[in-house]
């Protein structure tokens, strides 16, 4: 769940967080597709293989940002690491972490938000208001996006409920309005966690209809959702980090690859007093969705509770030190994340079945690089089976300082709980 807020209005976005989050620990819940409550369902099949399926070719065609004159920049060496909803003013240290589009602007775009965001060389996806239509010529807009969450139910105002979630059609409507007024940048629509998990009530009278998401989906150029598994307050997601690949597993396929797919990441405790993430739960988030072929982060920054903090990562040194890292470890490696996805290179085997690892395989400048993530919260070993490589070869360990043989084109590894591991192959 994501709210939309700014400074000043803690008070009023805590208390809506907590009646959105709080029934959801209360009410009648089960496992997505009625199933097991640990069932990995779409996500997580052992020995996978990078291309199986479509939905897990992440990246197929490179970088997909060139079919817009106006969007986000086509350079390989471009990675959408954003943040949701946060004051221009912070542009400057937010740049510094490495984020470089600012996704919601707070009664935006203005043109001080704009002046400010511009001077700090940060990109924005924003309303089509007046003032963002006067910018048509501004590379500071690179896309436009609608409201919020369109899919879960809609408030009737203040103490008047919630009624149903705003129909497709007109999510399409308004999308079709956009693009004629200015076509050349895309359109972003965020939708709720019923993405990924079909129990949430939220949704109100659609609850367990995910046959509505291929309809919501014509709306758009680029998907984007939120899921936030270490602070969710139901036992049925709580500590499940495989629902966010999930989810963008599931755009994927609902679009059939048509759609650039974006998804949200949690790096604060929101509005859970008793948990928040850790750096490394953030780092197997990040990874796992780009594992899964998601093309563009926003990190959900806003704390709710105990007390409202509109820029709660900035304020948080510890993770705010391992989001920069992270997020420099993404875009040193955006030219191989935007090269093409080609089939049938790499698979990898968990020791327990149940505790899969999931593997990205891309080739780019004459090494082969791998991307796994397990997907439980279980240590496992895996072994991985890589085409077209000599008979002796080497797998660099990024970040890791260690370097494992390759014989035959198989090599194993360890993998501690949502363990993720980078391999450049040569």
């Amino acid at each position: 769940m994501k709210e939309r807020g700014s400074r000043g209005l803690g008070a009023q976005l805590s208390a809506i967080c907590m009646a959105l989050l709080v029934p959801l620990a209360c009410g009648p819940c089960c496992a997505a597709r009625a199933a097991e409550p640990d069932e990995p369902a779409e996500t997580g099949k052992t020995a996978k293989t990078a291309e199986t399926a479509g939905p897990w070719n992440a990246g197929a065609r490179g970088n997909p940002y060139g079919r817009w004159a106006k969007g986000p920049p086509a350079d390989p060496s471009f990675f959408p690491l954003a943040v949701w909803l946060q004051s221009p003013r912070t542009a400057e240290r937010y740049r510094a972490a490495g984020i470089n589009v600012f996704v919601g602007l707070w009664k935006g775009p203005t043109e001080e938000q704009l002046a400010l965001l511009k001077r700090a060389g940060m990109r924005v996806v924003c309303d089509q208001n007046e003032v963002g239509l006067e910018h048509r010529d501004d590379p500071t807009i690179v896309g436009w996006m609608h409201g919020d969450e369109p899919d879960n139910a809609q408030s009737l105002g203040k103490g008047k409920g919630y009624g149903p979630p705003v129909p497709p059609e007109k999510v399409f409507a308004d999308y079709e309005a956009m693009r004629a007024a200015d076509p050349a940048r895309p359109v972003l629509l965020n939708l709720g966690q019923g993405v990924a998990w079909d129990a949430w009530h939220g949704r109100g009278v659609r609850s367990r209809h995910p046959e509505d998401y291929p309809e919501y989906l014509r709306g758009c150029d680029v998907a984007s959702f939120d899921i936030y598994p270490v602070v969710h307050p139901s036992p049925e997601v709580a500590g499940k980090l495989w629902f966010v690949p999930r989810g963008v597993d599931r755009l994927r396929e609902w679009s059939r690859d048509q759609k650039v797919v974006w998804n949200c990441i949690e790096c604060t405790r929101i509005g859970n007093v008793k948990a928040k993430p850790t750096p490394r739960q953030v780092k197997s988030e990040v990874w796992m969705s780009l594992v899964h072929g998601s093309m563009g982060i926003i990190y959900f920054v806003h704390q709710f509770e105990p007390e409202f903090v509109e820029a709660a990562l900035l304020a948080d040194p510890e993770m705010l030190a391992a989001v920069t890292a992270l997020n420099r470890q993404v875009l040193e490696l955006a030219p191989v994340l935007n090269s093409p996805g080609p089939p049938g290179v790499a698979s990898a085997r968990s020791s327990d079945p149940a505790a899969p690892v999931d593997v990205l395989a891309k080739r780019h400048g004459g090494a082969t690089y791998l991307f796994a993530a397990g997907m439980r919260a279980a240590a496992v070993r895996a072994s991985f089976d890589v085409k077209g490589l000599p008979a002796k070869a080497e797998a660099e360990v990024l970040g890791e300082e260690r370097r494992i043989p390759v014989a035959e084109g198989t090599f194993e590894d360890a993998f501690e709980p949502y363990g993720v591991h980078l391999y450049r192959v040569r």
